[in-house]
């Protein structure tokens, strides 16, 4: 809604199709452009959707939908310049289903349910491996709507399409909300990414970011975006201290965009080693700093350090020993503020 529709126009091109209007002007399904027109090969789109777009866009994403097995379907195209129909017959022939289904490209979460709950378990540290987070994504948003929009669970073809995936990316459409401000995106693009990686047997492939708030846009991948996002916010003073003049909640944002950019590690290891180091001299290992957040929000300022020595110990990045020395001492201090305040605090009957 805020990009009038640029990621399915994105994807639309991709598949070399357009939308199909009636002639009241309303949109009735989806048409393919000709090869010839077209001027090279459709490319094989594997599209996820949130739940808030599965229950307001029904119409786009039978368009979607039609699109991809329009062209599965078109029967005088050589393979070569039709991926979706290539991989398409090569599901069926491997599984013996309908061309209908192994054409199927568009995911998304069961009715009612919304989310791939990978943010959850990052922000609770209830994972061991990353191909946790892997299945979790795929058994979440594994469910896959046809022409009929219909949400169906097929995790097998889901991960037959993504085993075939060469690169992950989602646009930017907001100046207010980065990819560390909201754990929305690494919920969606990380997860996805992770779910790809293990579909190819651990094989990377890479994260792009498609920022559209500005002028023609800009297209980063997600190291260069987190990059960018670290030292324009994160370590900006006029962004920290901004943070501080709102006091409590300015604490829980900062460690908010810390355990975001965790997430972006553990979905996709993108995330370049200085930015933690960065990340813990300004706000854990300064100790007038430190003092401030725990004045400020100690809850907060204990979780952002436990964050960063976590990001340590998942390997994300490897402190030198006296760094790593000085990170336990102020992690051991600000857990025993934090467990001063509750022992100091009143019960009531």
């Amino acid at each position: 809604m805020k990009s009038e529709g640029g990621q399915i126009g994105q994807a639309l091109a991709l598949m070399g199709a357009k939308p199909r209007f009636d002639s009241y002007g309303r949109l009735a399904g989806a048409q393919l452009i000709p090869l010839s027109e077209l001027g090279r090969p459709r490319i094989d789109v594997v599209i996820t959707l949130s739940g808030i777009f599965r229950d307001l866009l029904p119409l786009q994403i039978k368009l979607l939908a039609e699109a991809a097995f329009m062209a599965a379907s078109a029967e005088d195209e050589p393979l070569e310049q039709n991926f979706i129909r290539k991989h398409a017959l090569a599901y069926q022939k491997e599984h013996g289903c309908d061309l209908e289904t192994a054409s199927l490209r568009v995911y998304g979460n069961a009715d009612g349910a919304y989310g791939s709950n990978v943010s959850n378990m990052v922000e609770n540290s209830v994972w061991e491996e990353e191909d946790e987070l892997a299945e979790t994504y795929t058994r979440r948003k594994g469910f896959a709507f046809g022409r009929a929009g219909i949400p169906i669970q097929n995790n097998a073809l889901l991960k037959s399409v993504l085993s075939d995936v060469q690169m992950t990316y989602q646009n930017l459409d907001s100046m207010e909300l980065g990819v560390t401000t909201i754990d929305n995106y690494f919920d969606t693009l990380g997860g996805i990414t992770r779910a790809v990686k293990r579909a190819k047997g651990g094989v990377d492939v890479p994260v792009f970011i498609g920022d559209q708030t500005k002028g023609e846009g800009a297209v980063r991948t997600l190291s260069e975006q987190v990059s960018l996002e670290t030292r324009t916010r994160m370590l900006n003073p006029k962004w920290y201290e901004g943070m501080l003049e709102s006091g409590y909640e300015g604490v829980r944002q900062i460690e908010v965009h810390i355990t975001n950019t965790m997430g972006w590690s553990a979905t996709t290891g993108q995330v370049q080693p200085w930015v933690y180091k960065q990340l813990t001299e300004t706000f854990m290992l300064n100790p007038e700093m430190r003092d401030r957040l725990a004045k400020l929000n100690p809850t907060a300022a204990a979780r952002l350090a436990n964050r960063l020595t976590e990001a340590s110990q998942r390997n994300y990045w490897q402190p030198e020993p006296e760094m790593l020395k000085a990170m336990q001492e102020a992690n051991d201090e600000l857990e025993d503020r934090l467990e001063g305040i509750y022992d100091n605090a009143p019960l009531a009957a």
